[in-house]
This record gives structure tokens, C-alpha cells and sequence, in this order.
């Protein structure tokens, strides 16, 4: 055992810096909400909320905000179409009122009603509806069967084949062949196995393909037009803008708070006391904090400008075939700062350009071959979905073939793997299952 003294490098992630790089990876609406939550643990922080300008011209679009008159009982048109929007459960029930039901009927047919999916499908079985209502369990069965009588078409069914036997039933009465395929075959039918369902209804090939067409027609999600969607709002981080051929990159924080120092503490700040002790601390993560804001702001545009000038081709024509191969490694040695400070300041980004508002790492694409003219992985999505849309449908071409013929054909080296990778990513079925009569 012995003492010595030794000189050497460590680094150590401070909480200053700690905060820097967790708000490096915030969008703006996460931003503010940091900003909000630091005002309250910080005294010497005061927010100055965003002035918002209510114009009374008749001038500006419907879009925007407008003063109106108190006596005009006005409301936003876009406000009302929401309020009046009705759901499934409430379409059914109007149509339940029209029904002579007696009063057990009616209760069981309303429970039903509530317990259906936004696709319409019945979430519960008969026997827990039976036990929650305490009834018999065809009391239960009949109010299934009243249930399916509704409109739309295949309301209430408790899965996919009785959905469509239902709207079967319904819209084509004089189909026996095609109602045996649902309730026999559907799964072979999913498989295009045409000769085998052929073979098995003695029926020729013609007829099956015209059968595949009807159900095709049918709705597999009948409730899914009446449930109303839930609306999700992008608020763009980064505005990018045209201004005569000039491009100009802005953070959109018009809408965040302005922090500023708190006026009414300051003369407690240098005083040999407590409280000045405690009010200094948090003056110096008030500064921080200002730095660390900046910072973010300076890091994002930066990396913004980088990779707006390798996609320019992109941004010209609105074609995601026209993305340039990119990588986080090579922003990164552009803008020198580190990979990780790339990722981060991309993470959950949205960028709203003249052409539309994409995430930030869209723009991030890999390259493909070995040369450094190699296809990016978007645009060989983009041919890999046209080549298929535009491909003999009797004879589709299996993904080894796909891939000789962008060796072949369009000068891009791409294995099958790669192939069957991107076509799954594009929900685009194997050729087997794209096959057509």
C-alpha cells in the first residue's frame, strides 16, 4: 500500500452539459414545455407569453384568426362541422329508436352497440354479455342478430368472415358460390390459390377471378367511415422558405414564451446572505439556460443547411426518388461537431418546405453499390413501387428477378434481400400473392 499522485484526463458529463444535449433533441412543442417547467423551479425566470395579433380586416384568409362581433353568434365553420360530427355508436343507437324493441331488448342492443370497435367488429362475447347483464345467453344471441341488421352492412360481426357473409347477404342475395369461397376457402383465397378453390366449387377460373373481385368490393372495416378520426396536428420545428430562388432556414418558435430575468430579484443578487447564496445559483441556470437555447438554435440550423444543400434536387422537384444517398457521418464532418449531435439534433425534427412537411430524417438515406455514385435506398423504393404498379399482373416477377433487372436494366446493384426488404417496408405482397388469373 502506498500513496502516489497521478495526472490524467477524464471527462465528466456535468448537469449544465447534460441539460444542453437533452435539449438539442426537443421539438418545439416539447421545447416550450421545458421552458414552462424551468420557470417554475427557477425564480429569477419570467416568461413573457407570445403576443398573438387578432386583425378585424376582411382581408386576411379563412385560415386565420378573426374578430367578430359579440351579437353575431358565430362560430368557426371548421368547429362545427366537428361538433356535429356523430360517431357509430351514435348512428346505431338513432336507428335502434326506430325499432318496436321491448325494454330487456333494448338495453342488451345498446350494450352491444357500445361495446363495438371503430371498425364495427363486436368486442365482447355473448356469454360475458350475458353474465354483465345478467341474462340468458340467447337473449344475448338475439340481440347480436338485431345488432346485424343495422346499417352499415357487416356491423356487429365478431370477425372478419362473418363480416363479409353479412354484407354478402345483403348487396348480392344470388351469390351462393362466392358466399361458400368466405365461409370455406377465404384463406386460400388470401393465398390466390385460384386453381385449388377452382377445383373444389367445379367452377372454372374465370368465375373465381369475378368472385375474388366481389369480395374485393366488400368493406372489411364497415364502421371505420362513421368512427370520427382522431385529428393529429404536425407542428413544423424548421420553415423553410422560397424567397425569390433564395432559400431562407428559420426556427418556427414564434408561438414560445421569451424568457427574461426576473427584475424583481436582482437587487438581492452580490448581498452576503442567504438568500442572495440561493438566488445566485439559480441566476447562473438562468444564463445556462440561455446559452444552452442559443446553442440548440445555432446546432440545428447549421445541420438544417447542410442537409438542404446535399437534397436540393429533392427540394426542387418534390420527387422522393430524386433524395440523394446521406449519411448522419457526413453532415457531421461538415458541420464538425459529432455524429451523435447530428442524430439528436434531427430526433422527432419536422420541416415544413414549399414542396410539403417531411421529418427531418427522411432526408437521411443509405447508399447502395460500392461506387460513390451509388443509387440512394429512396429511390430504389420509388422504382422497386413503380416497377410492380406497371408489371404484367399474370406473370409478376419474383424478387431475384426484380433485382437482375435493376442490375441489368437501371444500373443499380441491389440484392434480393434488399429487394424483399424494401417491398415489405412498402406493405407491397410477394409475387406469388400478386399474381392475377
Amino acid at each position: 500500500m502506498k500513496l502516489e499522485l497521478l495526472q490524467k484526463q477524464k471527462m465528466i458529463m456535468t448537469p449544465h452539459l447534460n441539460q444542453a444535449i437533452t435539449m438539442l433533441q426537443y421539438n418545439t412543442v416539447e421545447m416550450e414545455q421545458f421552458i414552462q417547467e424551468e420557470s417554475l423551479e427557477n425564480p429569477m425566470i419570467e416568461l413573457e407569453e407570445p403576443k398573438q395579433e387578432v386583425s378585424f380586416s376582411e382581408d386576411i384568409p379563412m385560415s386565420a384568426y378573426r374578430a367578430r362581433p359579440a351579437s353575431h353568434m358565430e362560430t368557426d365553420q371548421m368547429d362545427t362541422l366537428s361538433r356535429e360530427e356523430k360517431s357509430l355508436a351514435d348512428y346505431l343507437i338513432e336507428q335502434t329508436c326506430l325499432l318496436h324493441l321491448q325494454e330487456k331488448e333494448r338495453v342488451i342492443l345498446n350494450y352491444l352497440i357500445l361495446s363495438l370497435d371503430d371498425n364495427g367488429y363486436l368486442t365482447i362475447s355473448a356469454a360475458d354479455t350475458a353474465r354483465s347483464l345478467q341474462v340468458s345467453k340467447l337473449d344475448v344471441e338475439n340481440g347480436i342478430s338485431l345488432l346485424q341488421q343495422l346499417e352499415p352492412a357487416g356491423v356487429g360481426a365478431r370477425n372478419l368472415q362473418e363480416c363479409l357473409l353479412l354484407q354478402l347477404r345483403v348487396h348480392h342475395t344470388d351469390k351462393p358460390a362466392a358466399e361458400r369461397v368466405i365461409a370455406e376457402y377465404l384463406d386460400w383465397l388470401a393465398q390466390h390459390k385460384w386453381k385449388e378453390i377452382a377445383s373444389r366449387l367445379a367452377i372454372p377460373l374465370e368465375q373465381v377471378k369475378s368472385i375474388a373481385k366481389l369480395i374485393q368490393s366488400l368493406d372489411p372495416k364497415p364502421g371505420a367511415a362513421l368512427s370520427p378520426p382522431s385529428t393529429k396536428y404536425l407542428v413544423p420545428d424548421i420553415v423553410l422558405e422560397n424567397v425569390e430562388g433564395n432559400y431562407t432556414i428559420s426556427l418556427n418558435d414564434r408561438f414560445m414564451s421569451t424568457i427574461q430575468m426576473n427584475k424583481q430579484y436582482s437587487g438581492y443578487l452580490g448581498q452576503n446572505n442567504d438568500a442572495s447564496a440561493y438566488l445566485s445559483k439559480h441566476y447562473q441556470r438562468y444564463v445556462w439556460l440561455l446559452k444552452s437555447i442559443e446553442q440548440r438554435r445555432t446546432t440545428i440550423i447549421n445541420v438544417t443547411k447542410v442537409i438542404i444543400a446535399k437534397q436540393m434536387d429533392f427540394l426542387e422537384s418534390g420527387d422522393m426518388g430524386m433524395l440523394q444517398p446521406m449519411t448522419m457521418k457526413e453532415v457531421a464532418e461538415e458541420v464538425d461537431v459529432h455524429e451523435s449531435t447530428v442524430s439528436r439534433a434531427t430526433k422527432n425534427k419536422v420541416i415544413q418546405t414549399p414542396k410539403g412537411t417531411y421529418e427531418l430524417r427522411l432526408f437521411f438515406t443509405s447508399k447502395l453499390g460500392a461506387n460513390e455514385e451509388g443509387a440512394s435506398s429512396a429511390r430504389v423504393k420509388t422504382l422497386l413501387k413503380q416497377f410492380i404498379t406497371n408489371e404484367n399482373k399474370k406473370r409478376p416477377l419474383s424478387d431475384q428477378k426484380i433485382s437482375d433487372h435493376f442490375k441489368q436494366l437501371e444500373g443499380v446493384k441491389v440484392s434480393r434481400r434488399t429487394i424483399a426488404k424494401y417491398r415489405e417496408e412498402l406493405r407491397i405482397l410477394p409475387s406469388s400473392k400478386r399474381k392475377e388469373i
